[in-house]
């Protein structure tokens, strides 16, 4: 039993790992899918297209999904049309491009294994490389290589040149070792760039290692708390509803936040070394809440429009 007590703290302390590792599988598999069932190279004028298309358009799917997915995405825009300040507070102005720069980056990370598994594999690179039309690309493609080379670089790919068959191999050997050349350069450099930016923000961390420790413990069971309690709120909430409704009588009173902690409650989280608090909530806690007067115009103004949507839903 201790075994597997410790077997399981030590997979839920690797779980941010052993996420990235089945998201590189998912990756994997679903480029070996689309290159062995979906991917047909066309062998024509559309060559860069469709091999771009390939190679880019998952990727940009991806990206989305990452920012769908993205929880902080929806809590920093969600009523930003209705109240500007909510992403660019007074005195937090660069907090926004903070937040939205993080979101991008964790959003990348998908896109960035798609591109780099795509490009190791060399197929779609491939495709797209062979129907250039660039003068520059082809010397750079079909230099030392045979005259038809120029003529007929969008067949390589079907193998339906008029070269030998040992100088089309060696040809689309050339491009596919160009792809995979490019795809550890993007790997290099995305595992570069990720280590600089942890050793930045590391570096400028207002928390000793230990209280940021702490910091993540504490917001993680934050979330799986809160989730929990919403679900359990939530059903407590509809069934008194519902037996009021059935039994035709006036409901209990019903402890629930006001508007105004909702909204407090929602904000991103700024770390002040005054008032050390580990998340909003935390902070709406302890110092409940005190709203500075734009901030109780911006409550009402919003307060009003809630109760304008109710109207006209009701009429």
């Amino acid at each position: 039993m201790d075994a597997f007590q410790g077997f399981l703290k030590f997979i839920l302390n690797q779980k941010t790992v052993i996420g990235y590792s089945f998201l590189a599988l998912l990756t994997v598999g679903g480029e070996r899918l689309f290159s062995l069932v979906a991917f047909k190279c066309p062998c024509g004028t559309e060559n860069v297209i469709y091999g771009l298309a390939f190679l880019f358009a998952p990727a940009w799917v991806l990206l989305i999904l990452g920012f769908f997915l993205n929880n902080r995405s929806w809590r920093l825009f969600t009523g930003c049309c209705v109240n500007p300040r909510k992403i660019f507070p007074r005195g937090h102005n660069c907090r926004f491009f903070s937040v939205l720069g993080q979101i991008i980056l964790s959003s990348l990370v998908a896109p960035v294994m798609w591109l780099s598994v795509a490009l190791l594999n060399g197929t779609f690179y491939e495709c797209a490389m062979s129907g250039t039309q660039s003068p520059r690309l082809l010397d750079l493609i079909c230099k030392g290589k045979p005259e038809e080379c120029w003529k007929e670089l969008y067949k390589v790919s079907c193998g339906k040149t008029s070269m030998t068959p040992t100088d089309n191999e060696e040809l689309k050997l050339s491009l596919q070792a160009q792809s995979q050349i490019l795809g550890w350069f993007l790997i290099c450099s995305a595992s570069f760039f990720s280590l600089l930016t942890t050793c930045y923000t590391r570096c400028r961390s207002k928390v000793s290692y230990l209280q940021l420790s702490f910091w993540k413990t504490y917001a993680q069971k934050e979330k799986e708390q809160l989730e929990n309690t919403f679900v359990d709120y939530a059903k407590k909430l509809s069934e008194r509803n519902l037996k009021c409704f059935l039994e035709n009588k006036r409901p209990d009173v019903f402890p629930m936040p006001t508007f105004a902690a909702w909204e407090a409650a929602s904000e991103l989280h700024s770390f002040h070394q005054n008032r050390p608090h580990y998340s909003t909530l935390h902070r709406v806690v302890e110092d409940g809440l005190d709203l500075r007067p734009e901030d109780e115009e911006t409550t009402m103004m919003l307060m009003g429009t809630a109760q304008n949507v109710q109207l006209t839903h009701h009429h």
